[in-house]
C-alpha cells in the first residue's frame, strides 16, 4: 500500500494536540500546530486570572482558557496518565505523589514536547479563527483553509492551506450553567467552577455547590476548610445510594435546588432550606468549536458533535477532518494516544476507513442505542462503560498488542474511591501494591480495591 504523507494543522497545544503531532510526524506528515497560549499544555496550564464574568456567560467577556484550580491535583495516578513509550515518571526535583499537582503534569507535557520536537512546529500565540474546506464542492481529499491571527500585535489574518485539520481544542473552556428555579432574581454572588481558583473569598460564608462532579468533588473540600457551611446539591444517584455523606467534614449534600429567593434563602427539594451568600455551578461544559465552519455537515446539538465515526471522523470528511480528545469518562491520555495513532496511519493509507455508508450507519447506530437506553444526548460521547471496548477497538485496528489489564483495574480502583467519597484516597493509594501487580503482569484482587 503506498504510503501517503500529508500537510496537517492541529488546532491546540494541550494534550490531545502534543500527542497527536507526534504520532503524525512519526508518520512522515508535515505537522503546524496553532496554538493561542505562549506555552504547551491547554487546560494544564494555571492562569490565576479568570474570565472577566464569573459566570462565564457575557459575550463580550475576556476568556481565559484554563479552569484549573490552584489546589488541583491529578484525580487518576500518574501511570495511567503518561503515554505507552513516554511513562509518566517522578522527577528528582518534583512532585513524587503518585497523584500529583497540576504544574508536575505541565512540566510532564513540555518534556514530551521537547523530547518530541514539538515546539518546532508550534505557533504560540496564534489563534484559529476559521477552518473551512477550500472551495465547497462536494467529495473527499479537497484542501482546508485556516485562518489565524497572533495574539498580541497584528490583528490581520494569515490564511494557509492544509490537506487536514486535526481538532485538538479541547472542551473545557464554555461553561454550562445549572437550571435553577428563580436563579435569575438572585442578587448575591455566583460563578461557574471554571473561574474558580482559591477558596479565600469564601471564609465564613454559606456556600452552595451545583454538581457532583471531580471539580465539585474537590473545590467543595478546598472551601469547606474556611467556609461556615458548605452544601452539594446533586441529581439522585444509585452509585451513592449507600454513602454516608455526614462524614464529610463541614460538607452536607442534598437533591436538587427547589428554588432561590431574591433575599438569599435557598430551598432544597428535600426539604433543607438555608440563607447562602454563593452559588457555584460545578455543572461542566459545552463542547465549543467555532472557528469550524463545515456548511452543516458537523454540528453541535446538545454538545453531541456529530456524525462522528468512533468519535473522531465525520463520514463525508474522513479523513481530512478529525477530533481527538472529545470523548470523557476514562483515562484520557490513554485514549487520545490511541485515537491520535489511528488518525496518523489513517492519513498515511496504512489503515483503510470503512466506506462513507458503513461509517454513518455505525453512527447511527450508536445514537439508536443511546435513545433505546434512554441516555441523553449530551453523554454522547462518554465512553463509560464500554471504555475498555473502545480502547481495545482502537488497539486492535492500529495493530497493537493488548492493553495490560492493569490499566483497566486502576481505572476501576479510582472509580471506586471517588463515588464512596473517599476524601484521602490519594494519599493512601497503596504504591507498593500496585507497583507489584504492573511489574508482575498479574490481575489485582477484587476485595483489595477498598482498602486503596
Amino acid at each position: 500500500m503506498a504510503h501517503r504523507s500529508v500537510k496537517v494543522a492541529v488546532i491546540g497545544a494541550g494534550v490531545s494536540g502534543l500527542i497527536a503531532a507526534k504520532e503524525l510526524q512519526e508518520q512522515g506528515h508535515t505537522v503546524v500546530i496553532f496554538e493561542k497560549n505562549n506555552r504547551v499544555g491547554g487546560t494544564w496550564v494555571y492562569d490565576p486570572k479568570t474570565d472577566s464574568d464569573p459566570l462565564s456567560i457575557e459575550p463580550t467577556r475576556e476568556i481565559i482558557h484554563s479552569s484549573l484550580y490552584q489546589s488541583l491535583r491529578t484525580n487518576l495516578p500518574r501511570q495511567v496518565m503518561g503515554f505507552l513509550d513516554y511513562p509518566f515518571g517522578k522527577r528528582e526535583s518534583g512532585d513524587p505523589r503518585s497523584f500529583p499537582g497540576h504544574e508536575e503534569v505541565v512540566r510532564f507535557l513540555e518534556d514530551f514536547a521537547g523530547e518530541f520536537g514539538i515546539y518546532g512546529l508550534t505557533r504560540f500565540e496564534t489563534e484559529v479563527v476559521k477552518v473551512e474546506r477550500k472551495g465547497k464542492e462536494k467529495g473527499k481529499g479537497k484542501e482546508w483553509v485556516v485562518e489565524s491571527r497572533l495574539t498580541r500585535g497584528s490583528d490581520s489574518v494569515s490564511h494557509e492551506v492544509f490537506e487536514a485539520v486535526v481538532v485538538c481544542s479541547g472542551h473545557f473552556v464554555e461553561p454550562k450553567l445549572g437550571v435553577v428555579p428563580g436563579i435569575e432574581n438572585w442578587r448575591r454572588f455566583q460563578m461557574h467552577s471554571h473561574n474558580y481558583r482559591v477558596p479565600h473569598s469564601f471564609k465564613d460564608q454559606v456556600v452552595i455547590l451545583i454538581g457532583l462532579g471531580p471539580s465539585s468533588f474537590d473545590i467543595s473540600r478546598d472551601i469547606a476548610h474556611v467556609a461556615k457551611e458548605l452544601h452539594v446539591a446533586t441529581k439522585p444517584n444509585p452509585l451513592l445510594k449507600d454513602i454516608n455523606f455526614q462524614t464529610v467534614a463541614n460538607i452536607s449534600f442534598h437533591s436538587l435546588i427547589e428554588y432561590v429567593h431574591e433575599d438569599g434563602l435557598v430551598t432544597f427539594e428535600d426539604g433543607f432550606s438555608t440563607y447562602a451568600d454563593a452559588i457555584i455551578h460545578c455543572t461542566g461544559y459545552k463542547y465549543h468549536i467555532p472557528f469550524l465552519e463545515t456548511n452543516g455537515i458537523v454540528t453541535i446539538e446538545d454538545n453531541r458533535v456529530g456524525p462522528l465515526y468512533k468519535h473522531v471522523f465525520p463520514p463525508s470528511l474522513a479523513p481530512c477532518l478529525s477530533f481527538i480528545g472529545l470523548t470523557y469518562r476514562e483515562t484520557i491520555f490513554n485514549v487520545i494516544e490511541l485515537q491520535a495513532k489511528w488518525v496518523a496511519r489513517v492519513l498515511s493509507g496504512k489503515i483503510l476507513l470503512p466506506t462513507e455508508e458503513e461509517m454513518t450507519e455505525s453512527v447511527q447506530k450508536l445514537y439508536q442505542f443511546i435513545e433505546e437506553n434512554a441516555l441523553p444526548k449530551r453523554h454522547t460521547h462518554s465512553l463509560r462503560p464500554f471504555q475498555a471496548d473502545y480502547k481495545q477497538w482502537l488497539v486492535a485496528e492500529i495493530g497493537l498488542p493488548p492493553l495490560e489489564d492493569w490499566r483497566e483495574n486502576m481505572l476501576m480502583a479510582c472509580f471506586k474511591n471517588f463515588v464512596e467519597m473517599k476524601e484521602m484516597y490519594r494519599d493512601e493509594w497503596d504504591d507498593n501494591y500496585w507497583d507489584s501487580i504492573i511489574q508482575s503482569g498479574s490481575s489485582f484482587e477484587e476485595e483489595k480495591i477498598s482498602n486503596v
